[in-house]
């Protein structure tokens, strides 16, 4: 399961890095690097779902594929449409709803499974991206990018960590109690 964690860790700290050492975005180009950075996230998202393998109707799965079609679905008019203010908005929308979905994983499967932490974690992170980036997106490309960029370095960060957490510990091997 590490693997599905790190590829969503290195498209959030890809994601970051552009945002961080990108000095003047057009808007043209926050709607490529944002709708960009929502499809390959919703893509991961999908990937980690295959791999979970939640009956598809669990309401752990709905919580994590309908946020992951929306980001899908959003990414693809941020490359159409690369007004400041409809990214602004909707991309503080679906945010919020992919953050909600992990947080709530995060409290269903506390202490049942590896990822519940990470879920909550993150979740938090997108939550509260979500709740600032309204207030960003008058101040122009650079504003909103780091908004979202920052969110993202976070959460790539946190998961990044789980998914070496979850690697190596499972290639402990397991000892035997006495």
């Amino acid at each position: 399961m590490w693997k599905p964690v790190l590829l969503r860790a290195l498209v959030c700290l890809v994601f970051g890095a552009v945002t961080v050492f990108w000095a003047k975005p057009s808007e043209a180009g926050t709607g490529v690097a944002a709708g960009l950075y929502f499809l390959a996230a919703a893509c991961a998202q999908v990937i980690l779902l295959r791999q979970l393998q939640f009956r598809k109707t669990d309401k752990a799965f709905i919580a994590l594929a309908l946020p992951a079609g929306i980001m899908a679905a959003y990414g693809l008019s941020f490359l159409i449409n690369s007004k400041l203010e409809f990214i602004g908005f909707n991309a503080a929308a679906a945010l919020f709803l992919f953050g909600l979905g992990e947080v709530y994983l995060g409290i269903k499967y506390r202490r049942r499974h590896v990822l519940a932490r990470d879920w909550l974690a993150a979740g938090v992170v997108g939550i509260g991206t979500a709740a600032v980036l309204p207030f960003f997106t008058a101040l122009g490309p650079h504003a909103l990018l780091g908004v979202v960029g920052g969110g993202a370095i976070i959460t790539g960060a946190l998961l990044l960590l789980a998914a070496l957490t979850i690697r190596f510990d499972a290639a402990k091997p397991a000892q035997a109690v006495n």
